[in-house]
Parts: C-alpha cells; structure tokens; sequence
C-alpha cells in the first residue's frame, strides 16, 4: 500500500457508503490521510472544524437547567395564578405569589444545577482511549479527539468509536445487532464492496457502536459523532433515556397526586359555585389548593439527594453513570459477580510447569522449561516484535514472563506464521511456528476442558494430576502440540489431533478483606453469586476458603441442558456458576430476574457485556474492557466488593431520605388542604388567602431541602426498599386526617375562644400549620422514638427550627399587612404549645399503629414484571452512547488512564476469570 502521508483532504465529510465501494488507496486519498496517520496540527484542525467525536455533551447548561424549571406544570400553575389575582386588581396577592414563584424557581435552579455539575464531575472520571497512528508513532487520544482521516487499531472486545474503512484485518468478525438487528456476527474484509448494498451489507467497513467479536483490524476513520451512522440514527431518537425504577416510581407518585389534586379542587370548587360565592375567588382558591397540595420543591429535593449522594459515592471510589441509578444500586438484593479480582487478589503468578510425561507426548518426554517455553510461544501478541516484553499480554502470559524461565526464552529462534486468537467459544489460541528453519508446529493452549477434548486418550494418571490442581484452588491451561508439516497458515479445523505437553499452573490467591466484604453484603441483605469461566473446583475451593456458604454449583454444560423454567428454579439455589459462556450468564441473569428481586451484575471482560446488559444494574470496573463499561451503570475505581457494598448503601440512604420528603410532604399538605377545603364551605370567608397558600407550602419545602443529608436509621438501610403507591396512599390517608383535626381545633380557638376576624384567623392558623407540619418531621422521618433512639441530622433540625421562627415571625412582622394578616393575642401562643405537644404524642401513637399494621399487611416480593425497559437497540445504546466533549464515547467520562495500550483493548479471557 502506497504511504499517501498527509495532505488536504478532497472532501470530508466522506460517507461511510462511498468508502465501502472504494479502494483502500482511493478512500485515504479522499480523506487526506496515510498508513503513517495525521499530524498532531492537522487532527487539531479537524477536530475545530468538525468537532468531536460525540452524540451529545454532559457539560451543565443553566440555561437548559432554568428551560426545565420553567417547564414545571406546577410553577406553570402558579404563574396563572398570579396573572388572575393581578387582572382582578388583587395586586398584593399577585405580588406574593409572584416573589413565592421566584424563591421557588431560584430553589429548584439551584439545586438542579449543582446535580448537573455533580454529574458532569463524574464524567470526567471515566474514560475510553482509542489507538491511533499519529506523527508516524502509535499513540493513545481520547475517542472524543478522533477526526476522519485518523488511522486506528482495533483488537478483540473494542467498541468502534466511530464509522471506519478497514485497511486490514485478522479474522475479524463485528457483532453489527444494534444497527441491523442480526445477531449472527459479521465476518469483516478490507475489500471493497462493489455496487449498492445495504447497511449490513458493508463488509468493508466497520460502524460506530458495533462491537468486535473476533480478531484484530486496522482502519481510517471516515465518520464520527453526529455524522456516524449510528450516531445519526441516536440523534434521531432525540436524548430520552430508559426510566429508571426509581423515576417511574416518581412518576406513578406524581399521578396518585395529580388524582387528588383534581379530586380535592374540583370538589371545592363546585361547593362555592353552589354556595354562590364569587367565581374568580373561587377559582384563585381552587388552583391555590391544587398547586399547595403538591410538593413543589420534589424535583429539587430529589437532585439535591442525588448530587449529594452522587458525590459521597465519588469518593468511595464509585462512579454512577446516570444519577438516578443511585437508587438502582440500593435497590439490587442479589449480585452476581466475577472471581478474579473481586474474591480474589487479582494478581496472577505462575507457580509451575507440570509436563504430562513419557508417553503422552509420542514417546518422548518434555521438560517443565520446554512445557513453558511452548506456553510462551503460544501468545496472542508477537513475541518476535515485542520482543520478549509482556506489554499488551493477558495476565495469564504477563505471569509467564515474569516467571524465572520466561527470562530465558529466546523469541529470535522461533518465526511465527499464523495465529487463531482466543474466543469465548473455543476458550483456547493456537499458533503454527517453526523453530530455526525445522518443520513448523501447532501449539495450542487454552482451558483444560477445550484443550483434552483435541487431544486422544488421556490416561487417568494425567486427569487426576489435573483434578489435585483443581482442587487445591490453581488455575490450569493446557498445553497441546502436534507437527503441522506443510502448513503455512491454520484455521480452528486444524485443532485436532493435538498431543497433550502438560499443563500451566497459576495462583490467584483470595483477597484478605473479601471475606468481611462479603459478610458486610450479606448484612445489607445481598445475595452473592459467583459467575465464572474458571473450573467449578477451582471457583469452589476459593467461596470454601471465604466462608461463603454454597446452594450448589452449575456447569456451563448443566446450563445449557436445562430449560427456562429447571434453570430458573436451579439457579434461585446455586452459589456458583462455572465455565459458563456469555451467552449463558446473560441467561441466568435474566431468569433471576424473573424470579423476583433486582439483580445486579459485576464484570470486567468482553465477555461480560451480554450479562451487564441483561441485569438491572450493571457494574464494571475503571480497568475494565470499553465494552464492559460502556455496558455498565455503575464504574468502580477499585475493584472490591466493599467498595459496592458502600455504594449499595449510599443509594438505599437516598431512597430513604427521599420517601421521608414524599411522605411528610403528602401527609402534611393533604391535611392542610382538607381543612382548607372544608373550612372554605363553612366559614362566611377564605380561611387563607391563595398567596397564604402557597407561602405556606413554600416555607414547609424550603425547610425539607435538608432532608438530603438527614440521617437514616441502620433498619432501613438491612434491605432495599422499593416504591410502593399503596403504602403511601395509606400514610396520606392516616396521617393527613390527624393534621386535619388539629387544624379543626385551631379553627375553633380562633372562631370561639379568641371570636378572631379574617385576618386573625389566617394569621393563627398559619402559625398553627407552620408549626405542626414543621415538627412533625421529627416524628416521621423515622420509624423509632425520634431523639430517643433516632436523631436528626443537625441541618434539619436548624432548617426545621427556622421555618418555624419564619413562620411565627411573619404574621407579626411589618410585613403583617401586605401579606393579609392582622396581629394575634398572646394567649394564642399558650394555647398553641398545648396543643402542638398533643399532636406529636398522638401522632407518635398513629405511627406505631400504623407500622404494626403495614407489616402484618407486607404483600411477598412481587415477581414477573421487572424494571428498567432496554427494549428499543438504538435508543438504549444512544442513552449509554452520550459522550461527554471532555472525553467519554460509550460512557465515557474523563482522562482515566489504564495500564497498556493492548492490555486496554483485551478481554478477560474465560479460563482466566
């Protein structure tokens, strides 16, 4: 191929069409590219000029932020409520709602905006990293900074960052399913495609978002981001992302509200129809109690719990993708998970060469330091070009040359001439290689099962040789050689009538704290799983030396063999599942999930991505393969199981601080209301004015934005909790009713004892329901004696204290008049704290009640419909594929870095998991 080194390109964009139908030299002519890359000056041009490599930014926009408040059909509600109250020529009522419309828009801003900055902080904390050939030397860039014209290297597992002409490929087979739909992989060839095809049909070239199955290619990227076939398509869709559990629980609150905001409004507003009370007042009253029996600042509430929870993860070393997986992550009583690294240390060594002996190898025996050399030659990466350096090799191999004999091995005396990467489905590499001009040799090496199964007879002495490695925890590869006389290249059909050399043996030891990680997990509730393509002996002896307790172990092949229905009841009791393929884990994870409860899944490889996939929450590790994370909800800095457990119960704190604010605020304002409404039928006047309303509403929410950092009671933090509409009807309906009668009696002090006017009897009840609904948050938030045996975060108790004083203060203050109150008689004040002490004891009684009662009541774990929908391939893909402009494709947050550029690109192979 002709070095058409850099030039101006003829025209770009290219499309990714023309390039297929094209010769290679052509297509780099046109984008004004060589094999020896761009310049560092001309990839910067083009990256001003074209931009990044992304679908859409994550950098925080208040613009887009304040759009949203604004957006709000309750601040929508009040906006028109304001516009009537000043058209009737009721100014100071418009003016009140009108400063009560700002503080509320001001609030939800604020808070929202902070989320968004929390969120654009955790995008820059995970990232992807492409290969690419610039200024003539291979290089790392971040995937954002790839421009057409870019040459890249592309191995096993990558996601293609973008839409690529191939220039040459290895056995290259590309999973195209999230654009075509066809689940088979594509096999993939530099050559051009003649004439009109379809999209699957491009075999030429390889297209953003798609996923290499097999082999290794190299390529010039000819479009990206927007202009991208998948990236146009995403666009298309627009930005709406899977709902979380967590966010279709919001939604199905907000319509409970919604029914009886409309119930309750309605009904109030044909009683003073019928009572011949003026209509514009009537309904300025009605939409008054429609906007003050919702919780105006809940969205507020809910960033401010995430961004503060997003960032308490952020320093436990958990990356959460989207904020509302947080709650995801609390709600997983189930994990399925990985054994290298997790229970184990990670830290692979070679421990011995053990040859199979005289005889097994056609008469002749071999020696452990020919056993290793064999083990040496038969690596993914040419030795003879790295000469000797374990840089882009898997760990397995890394432990080989580290090891004594690897410093002996003299890669200049073999020639290499053909390879059969590993897959997930044959589990082993072959080479064919000659030494010093002898007849060349296929040597392979993979897992034990993959590898006997190519071999003849196996004498019993050599498999109990490999069953006492099993079960003393080692983790085996088998080595097989035959001559190959007269082969220059080999393909999986020439892995036959291998001859057993011996086998590898490894040692991954158990990690010292994965045994409390693992005790803490069980005390959160979690049920651990142990997914592996390692042998069953060897996943076992390392759960028996962790103490962790086994329901039984399934095989890949016992997987395989049984149904949906045999699966999913065996794999309920299983601790362990072994040599098990991607496909299969996928399979298992989504029958658990059929079984009930949330199932999260934690894998680092290529391999894992279906599985990641297929769980409710997805976690992956920072080292991880792209594809792996981009799978993922959830990113790990340091791979450990207490790490998870952090996260686990930072989400369940969230949910808990989240549902106190849904239920004080649905309890206190449907009391509120109720009395409202009645008293509106009874009384000859408003009990309060609409601005009092909602000022009232205004300061109880302010006083709630502390709730976020509240502290929550272990008890609630031992099992996930869930939404349930019901529960919180209930609470509504139990609570909300005591709130009512207290307000009665107020009414009745006012009304009888102190004969008050309008203006009194708005200021005492005002007071009155500041004070009530304010403290009763000592009671509610928690299922214990409040201050006793559950205490408050200091911020709420001072938010809560200053909503009160607020409160108390304002009908006194100058501003008294403006707001429509007049002052109140100081026996009022004594009378108030007798009946606020009642309230609380009584309340206090409703709880326990009340709690007793829903937990005789406690319906079983639902099981059947499960969670988050991923049911369209491209919308899914384009909510994972939001790419932040400061460095993320696929999930991809910011300047990680991982240890070699190969090594970044490669998968946990199954037998080393």
């Amino acid at each position: 191929m002709p070095d058409l080194d850099i030039r101006e390109p003829r025209s770009l964009p290219l499309t990714i069409a023309d390039a297929a139908h094209r010769p290679v030299e052509e297509v780099l002519a046109q984008l004004g590219a060589g094999v020896n890359g761009l310049s560092s000056t001309e990839a910067a041009r083009r990256l001003v000029s074209l931009g990044p490599n992304a679908l859409r930014t994550h950098q925080a926009s208040g613009w887009s932020v304040l759009a949203r408040q604004l957006r709000s059909p309750i601040l929508i509600l009040l906006l028109v409520t304001a516009g009537l109250s000043l058209f009737l020529g009721d100014a100071t009522n418009s003016i009140v709602i009108g400063v009560i419309l700002l503080v509320s828009v001001g609030l939800g801003f604020s808070n929202e905006f902070r989320a968004e900055r929390a969120a654009e902080a955790l995008h820059s904390r995970v990232t992807h990293r492409a290969v690419v050939v610039r200024d003539a030397t291979v290089q790392e860039v971040n995937v954002t900074a790839l421009v057409p014209g870019d040459i890249v290297h592309l191995a096993l597992g990558a996601i293609i960052p973008a839409d690529i002409r191939l220039l040459s490929a290895k056995d290259l087979l590309c999973d195209e399913s999230i654009l075509t739909g066809e689940s088979m992989p594509v096999a993939k060839d530099p050559a051009p495609v003649p004439g009109a095809a379809a999209l699957g049909d491009l075999t030429s070239c390889l297209f953003m978002g798609t996923v290499i199955q097999a082999g290794n290619c190299t390529g010039a990227v000819v479009a990206t981001g927007g202009r991208a076939e998948f990236g146009r398509i995403a666009l298309g869709l627009g930005e709406r992302q899977p709902q979380t559990e967590f966010q279709l629980g919001l939604q199905r609150f907000s319509y409970l509200l919604l029914q009886v905001a409309i119930g309750l409004t309605s009904l109030i507003f044909i009683a003073n129809l019928l009572l011949q009370r003026p209509l514009i007042e009537s309904l300025l009253f009605s939409l008054a109690i429609a906007v003050g029996i919702t919780p105006q600042l809940l969205p507020a509430i809910v960033s401010t719990s995430l961004a503060t929870g997003t960032q308490q993860l952020a320093k436990r070393k958990v990356l959460v993708k989207r904020l509302v997986c947080i709650e995801d992550l609390g709600d997983m009583d189930v994990l399925v998970t990985d054994k290298t690294g997790t229970l184990t240390e990670g830290r692979i060594s070679f421990t011995a060469a053990l040859p199979a002996g005289t005889g097994i190898t056609a008469g002749t025996g071999i020696t452990a330091g020919e056993l290793l050399t064999l083990g040496l030659l038969a690596t993914e990466a040419d030795y003879t070009e790295a000469q000797a350096s374990p840089v882009g090799l898997n760990p397995l191999d890394a432990a080989l040359w580290a090891s004594a004999g690897g410093a002996d091995f003299a890669p200049a005396r073999y020639k290499r001439l053909d390879v059969i990467d590993f897959d997930h489905l044959r589990r082993r590499t072959s080479i064919l290689v000659s030494e010093a001009g002898a007849a060349p040799r296929i040597v392979t090496k993979g897992s034990p099962e993959d590898v006997l199964a190519l071999c003849g007879d196996i004498p019993a002495s050599v498999q109990a040789m490999l069953d006492e490695q099993f079960n003393a925890g080692s983790r085996v590869v088998a080595v097989a050689t035959r001559a190959a006389v007269g082969l220059t290249a080999i393909g999986p059909a020439d892995e036959k009538d291998l001859v057993l050399a011996g086998f590898l043996i490894f040692l991954d030891r158990p990690k010292a704290a994965a045994r409390a990680s693992l005790d803490r997990l069980a005390e959160l509730g979690i049920t651990v799983k142990i997914a592996t393509g390692d042998n069953a002996k060897v996943a076992e002896k390392v759960c028996d030396e962790l103490g962790v307790p086994s329901g039984g172990t399934l095989t890949g092949a016992e997987v395989e063999a049984m149904s949906d229905p045999e699966l999913a009841s065996a794999a309920r009791e299983a601790s362990i599942f072994a040599r098990v393929s991607p496909e299969q884990k996928a399979r298992i994870i989504r029958l658990l999930r059929r079984s009930g409860g949330s199932v999260g899944f934690m894998g680092d490889g290529v391999n894992d991505a279906l599985a990641l996939h297929a769980a409710d929450i997805g976690i992956s590790v920072d080292s991880a393969t792209d594809v792996a994370k981009d799978a993922a909800d959830v990113v790990l800095l340091d791979k450990d199981l207490g790490v998870l457990a952090e996260g686990v119960m930072e989400g369940r704190r969230i949910f808990a601080n989240t549902i106190k604010y849904v239920l004080m605020g649905t309890s206190s304002n449907f009391g509120n209301m109720f009395s409202a409404a009645t008293a509106s039928v009874v009384l000859s006047f408003l009990p309060m004015l609409p601005g009092q309303i909602l000022l009232n509403n205004l300061l109880y929410d302010a006083g709630q934005l502390a709730i976020p950092g509240d502290r929550v009671d272990k008890d609630q933090l031992v099992a996930p909790s869930r939404w349930d509409i019901g529960f919180i009807r209930r609470f509504m309906f139990v609570f909300g009713p005591i709130s009512s009668l207290f307000d009665f009696a107020t009414f009745a002090l006012m009304l009888f004892v102190f004969d008050a006017v309008p203006g009194e009897f708005r200021a005492g009840w005002f007071i009155e329901s500041i004070v009530t609904q304010t403290l009763i948050i000592f009671v509610i938030r928690t299922r214990r004696v409040p201050f006793f045996r559950s205490r408050p975060s200091l911020g709420l108790v001072g938010a809560s204290l200053g909503v009160v004083a607020v409160g108390v203060y304002l009908p006194l203050s100058p501003l008294a008049g403006v707001l429509g109150f007049d002052p109140l008689p100081v026996p009022f004040f004594l009378a108030l704290l007798g009946m606020g002490a009642v309230y609380l004891v009584l309340v206090e009684m409703a709880k326990l009640w009340f709690y007793a009662r829903a937990a005789l009541q406690r319906p079983p774990t639902p099981v059947g419909v499960r969670r988050r929908g991923r049911t369209h391939r491209i919308a899914r893909r384009a909510a994972r594929f939001s790419i932040a402009t400061a460095g993320p494709l696929l999930h991809n947050r910011g300047p990680g870095r991982r240890r070699g550029r190969i090594r970044a690109q490669r998968p946990s192979h199954p037998e080393r998991s």
